[in-house]
């Protein structure tokens, strides 16, 4: 349930718009054919029901596509220059390996941040050995080694499929599990 509310925060208003409203319609002619329309008339569909079926099959496929369109994540130019940023960034990452915040000056507690990345589900994505997870969703942060200011950035602004934290996870708790992440990965 936690992993679905974090796949539906990472989705665009519009998409979430378009979800509700072919989700919408669906129920509407779920509850209208199945409490009004008999109500109305005893022997519904009685010899409608080739068009009944149809019109189901119809509102089916509908929320199906809706699915795949709406759900479907959008390219991202950030998405191209972060893994170009990471590979720059974890040419120089090895070097400090603190938990201090690489540019931004915040520090962050390594050990606060591993009940972090626990309470916040992400070892459910990220395979992350310090943590003891094996989530295969999102990258594996043993090989990707990200230092302290893309873990931050990542975590706060999302992308690729990662919802923000920025609204869910207070500024401290986003620098404690980025100083556990950045950490960690690079000890490995």
């Amino acid at each position: 349930m936690l992993s679905t509310t974090f796949l539906v925060a990472g989705l665009s208003t519009g998409q979430k718009i378009g979800l509700a409203t072919v989700g919408g319609l669906f129920i509407v002619f779920a509850l209208v054919s199945s409490f009004v329309l008999p109500r109305r008339n005893p022997n519904f569909p009685g010899r409608h029901v080739g068009w009944f079926a149809t019109v189901g099959i119809l509102f089916f496929v509908a929320m199906i596509t809706a699915v795949l369109v709406f759900g479907k994540e959008k390219p991202e130019a950030e998405t191209g220059t972060g893994s170009e940023t990471t590979t720059e960034q974890t040419s120089t990452a090895p070097a400090p390996t603190t938990t201090s915040g690489g540019g931004g000056g915040a520090q962050g507690d390594a050990t606060a941040g591993k009940a972090v990345f626990s309470s916040a589900g992400c070892g459910g994505c990220h395979t992350l050995k310090a943590a003891g997870s094996s989530g295969n969703v999102g990258p594996n942060l043993d090989q990707l080694k990200p230092d302290f200011a893309t873990v931050q950035h990542q975590v706060e602004n999302g992308g690729g499929g990662m919802p923000a934290f920025k609204g869910m996870l207070t500024p401290k708790q986003i620098a404690d599990v980025s100083a556990f992440v950045a950490s960690s990965a690079a000890g490995s």
